[in-house]
């Protein structure tokens, strides 16, 4: 008998989740093997316009499907949970027991003080991070914070994707990280919550948020569109040519069903 085989890529910020789903789904599926991948979303999209072969993608941003794979590629996506942008700390980080929600900047900015991102080139994470300062910069009326943070972080090409940057933090080698709270919960560090204002979490601030925007390359090498903010919705999709369409949707049900809400809910995310 041959054996069935699912082939699943994923945000690297799920990673935990897919884990914990593969293990809760194939005890309802014996005999199927289940290969999954965690990358930068951006990064992700981009290789099945490569051409490479999967039957599920899971991505950390909702505008990907739209702006890259829909309606060539995959017919339809559904979000399936939302998520916040927190600063992730530990408990070596300098300046730890004085940093808050109200002087997190200034403590960024101190000289013995490191930060880091992800790469906005592959993760939406990374993107996300940029348009937190340039909020931010609107929000506390700081004339220049936007570029003064972006010069102060660490090069963003050493944290390609934001499960890189939160294994960095993790192992101390960064005081803090941009990343989301559910990443940050997920390895039991402590984080600050930044204002709803300014932490893409909030859909009655959608207009503020509108008010960042990031240049990414599109789906057209050497061209470039204009990504903009918007409250963080992370999506799953079926490949359409998927060669296991109807195990892939069962994962996908099973995602977006009862277990799979206790699933997010463990690891942090709030299921839609």
């Amino acid at each position: 008998m041959v054996q069935k085989t699912l082939k699943i890529i994923h945000a690297g910020a799920l990673q935990h989740v897919m884990e914990k789903c593969q293990e809760y789904f194939s005890q309802y599926n014996q005999g199927l093997r289940i290969e999954m991948e965690g990358v930068g979303s951006r990064e992700g999209a981009k290789r099945l316009l490569s051409g490479e072969k999967f039957d599920i993608v899971a991505l950390a941003d909702q505008a990907l499907f739209t702006e890259l794979l829909v309606p060539n590629l995959i017919k339809n996506y559904f979000v399936f949970a939302t998520d916040q942008i927190v600063i992730g700390c530990h408990h070596t980080s300098i300046e730890n027991k004085e940093i808050t929600s109200e002087n997190w900047v200034d403590v960024l900015l101190k000289p013995q003080v490191n930060f880091a991102r992800s790469d906005h080139r592959l993760d939406p994470c990374g993107y996300r991070t940029l348009m937190v300062w340039q909020l931010a910069e609107r929000f506390y009326n700081r004339a220049g914070l936007y570029s003064t943070m972006e010069a102060a972080c660490i090069p963003y090409t050493i944290y390609p994707k934001s499960l890189d940057l939160s294994r960095a933090l993790l192992k101390g080698k960064v005081d803090y990280a941009f990343l989301y709270s559910s990443e940050v919960i997920q390895l039991g560090l402590p984080y600050i919550v930044l204002p709803p204002k300014i932490n893409l979490s909030n859909p009655a601030y959608a207009k503020f948020y509108d008010q960042a925007s990031v240049s990414l390359e599109s789906k057209i090498p050497g061209t470039n569109i204009i990504i903009h903010g918007s409250p963080i919705e992370f999506a799953i999709g079926i490949a359409k040519d998927s060669s296991q369409p109807d195990i892939s949707q069962s994962f996908v049900d099973f995602l977006t069903g009862q277990e799979g809400s206790s699933i997010l809910e463990e690891c942090g995310l709030i299921p839609c």
